[in-house]
């Protein structure tokens, strides 16, 4: 796509320091948004963000801050309200999905997990709210995982909170219709991120293969929620877009 269709609209990703997250911020600056980078605590990695935007023409801002904290979720939607005079899309991508067998797992890590895939989507998009309201064409988007479709080993904590995003997007559609808000998930499947080199692969890679014979790419993701927030999906809300290139059919 080459057109500036997100001209005059702010967004914040979260998670956006690198891989989809990373990927979503640059596409949806390259549309025209301004846009405010996310990460918990990483700012070289935000900061990096920020300049690929800046040396394309692009407005950016760094904002650091990890999504559980509701302090600094409003201090984050406070920055970028303040650097852009508006906030129209919110896209909620922070996550980690380490893996751990059930009858090992402590609750500690049960309730990290959940913690920020979960709480983090509700403490943003409260802290969001009265922005995307204000905006008349306000767009959530939150990135949910294949395993929470056909399930996973050693990921119940995983599997669960992004299942749990598809029941959030679909009581938001609900809640906010009558605010002109579209509220969608796109759930990326075998893509080929930036990974550990020492770290194996998520087991559900060992088990889905796609159709199309090869992994996604982070842009995959990012297109699709280029779209979702643009002009031309206002009539899309309340839904789950699969991206895997068939590894999972909905």
């Amino acid at each position: 796509m080459t057109t500036k269709e997100l001209t005059g609209r702010a967004a914040l990703v979260t998670g956006a320091g690198r891989n989809i997250g990373r990927e979503i911020a640059l596409t949806l600056a390259s549309a025209g948004a301004h846009v405010a980078v996310n990460a918990r605590s990483n700012r070289a990695e935000a900061d990096a963000v920020v300049a690929e935007i800046t040396a394309a023409g692009g407005k950016a801002i760094a904002v650091i801050g990890d999504v559980i904290d509701q302090a600094a979720v409003a201090a984050m939607v406070g920055a970028t309200a303040k650097a852009f005079g508006r906030l129209d899309i919110l896209v909620n991508c922070a996550a980690i999905r380490k893996e751990a067998a059930i009858d090992a797992m402590s609750y500690e890590q049960w309730r990290e997990v959940l913690g920020v895939i979960l709480d983090g989507a509700f403490h943003c998009t409260k802290a969001a709210l009265p922005h995307l309201k204000a905006s008349g064409q306000g767009a959530i988007i939150s990135i949910g995982g294949v395993s929470a479709h056909t399930g996973a080993k050693h990921r119940a904590h995983v599997v669960t909170a992004k299942a749990g995003l598809i029941g959030l997007t679909k009581a938001l559609a609900h809640d906010l219709s009558g605010d002109r808000v579209t509220v969608n998930c796109v759930v990326p499947g075998l893509i080929n991120t930036n990974r550990d080199p020492n770290a194996a692969l998520p087991s559900h890679h060992n088990v889905n293969r796609t159709l199309v014979g090869h992994l996604g790419a982070s842009s995959d993701i990012a297109n699709a929620v280029r779209y979702l927030v643009g002009p031309g999906a206002r009539y899309v809300t309340g839904q789950t877009i699969h991206v895997n290139g068939g590894a999972y059919l909905g």
